[in-house]
């Protein structure tokens, strides 16, 4: 993977994704191999990041969050070179962008040990999963309150 740090390609498993469906090693980097498949999470596409385009105001701050389906791209090539927990780190990334930045601090403090009840993170799992469909990161807060129960790491009323 450092070597794919630093533009490289890995030897390992480089079926491309045209073969597989998939996408792999070979084609890393992305904003060099597929760079017409890197996007912004709002739509703005990786040739449109300029200087003068930042200047001009066409790229402002919200342009520059990355897109889930670029996440999961990136997910696809850490599995492929074997680094599967990096892949699941991605996945649950892709899921909270979604999530508003001042909600996700939120959800961190209520994270930290005695700030909420368990009913209070079962809520937050909840909102996760129905409102932003953020359903693998509603597991870990459930997992959370379950540990945290086992624990006594809950806030008491």
């Amino acid at each position: 993977m450092l070597s794919m740090a630093k533009g490289e390609s890995s030897n390992l498993n480089t079926t491309t994704a045209s073969n597989s469906g998939k996408t792999t090693s070979a084609d890393y980097p992305l904003s060099k191999k597929k760079a017409d498949t890197v996007k912004s999470a709002t739509g703005k596409r990786l040739d449109e990041f300029t200087i003068e385009n930042v200047m001009s105001g066409k790229v402002g701050a919200a342009d520059c969050r990355i897109a889930p389906e670029t996440l999961e791209m990136q997910a696809q090539i850490a599995e492929s070179v074997n680094r599967d927990s990096f892949a699941r780190n991605l996945r649950r990334a892709s899921e909270l962008i979604a999530v508003p930045d001042a909600r996700i601090l939120e959800i961190y403090n209520s994270l930290r040990p005695y700030r909420s009840t368990k009913a209070e993170l079962i809520a937050i799992a909840e909102e996760l999963e129905i409102k932003y469909k953020a359903v693998v990161n509603a597991q870990f807060i459930r997992e959370a309150a379950e540990l945290y129960e086992k624990r006594d790491r809950l806030r008491k009323d």
